[in-house]
């Protein structure tokens, strides 16, 4: 799948899950130690590379609901706060997302929304120093439209200088691809277990056409050719 910028290997905890595991020694191979360092480069190359481009906004979305898209959004928006200062956002149906107005005021009272509007200091949890978790839109049972969509992520960029949506899937829907139009951009998340190679194409068409910017793919699922004396100490 032809995009500027293209993970190839996955950047979640690869192989299959294994019934033991006992700690690795000292030059074994480590899944999430590969995890976090192609996280890094996720990171890297698409919110730092391009100054002509700058990225500052990401859609995320799998290709069909059987992919897990929460987890990578918060593992990515984990990784990029180990790379800058700035204030993050991820956006995203979040359980734990609770109500934190009174340290998000403090944090964010030299930054008050452009259009007057009230931020999202009621609905937000800090994780962290300079991350946030923000609940995904809600329209109260009204219809989604691309205008309301506009607004709301024009208040999540206001308020954080990096966020990271999550989206329905794009196979299923039209938001992901509006969101994708919208934001600075969209990588898509691709299964090696459930995602069809005919639909990542006619997906990528899609997007095109729409003229939404594909900033990469991620890889899941993947099982990687490990050596058999690494998976018997696993």
């Amino acid at each position: 799948m032809s995009a500027e910028v293209s993970f190839a290997r996955t950047v979640e905890s690869v192989g299959r899950s294994q019934e033991k595991r006992t700690v690795p020694q000292a030059g074994e191979w480590n899944p999430e130690d590969f995890a976090r360092e192609q996280l890094r480069g996720l990171v890297r190359q698409v919110f730092f590379s391009n100054v002509v481009r700058p990225v500052r906004q990401v859609v995320f979305s799998a290709l069909d609901p059987e992919t897990d898209v929460k987890s990578i959004c918060r593992r990515v928006g984990e990784a990029l706060a180990l790379e800058t200062v700035g204030s993050i956002g991820v956006v995203g149906e979040y359980p734990q997302v609770v109500q934190d107005g009174a340290a998000y005021q403090a944090e964010m009272k030299d930054h008050p929304t452009r259009d007057g509007g009230v931020p999202l200091r009621q609905a937000v949890t800090r994780v962290r120093g300079n991350l946030w978790l923000v609940p995904a839109a809600r329209t109260n049972g009204n219809r989604i439209t691309t205008a309301w969509l506009h607004s709301y992520l024009g208040k999540v960029r206001r308020e954080f200088e990096f966020s990271i949506v999550e989206a329905q899937p794009t196979g299923g829907s039209n938001e992901a691809t509006a969101m994708a139009q919208i934001a600075d951009g969209i990588i898509l998340v691709l299964s090696a277990d459930h995602t069809r190679p005919i639909l990542a194409r006619q997906i990528k068409e899609k997007l095109e056409r729409a003229q939404a910017r594909i900033l990469g793919t991620v890889l899941i699922d993947r099982v990687f050719p490990i050596p058999e004396r690494i998976y018997r100490r696993l």
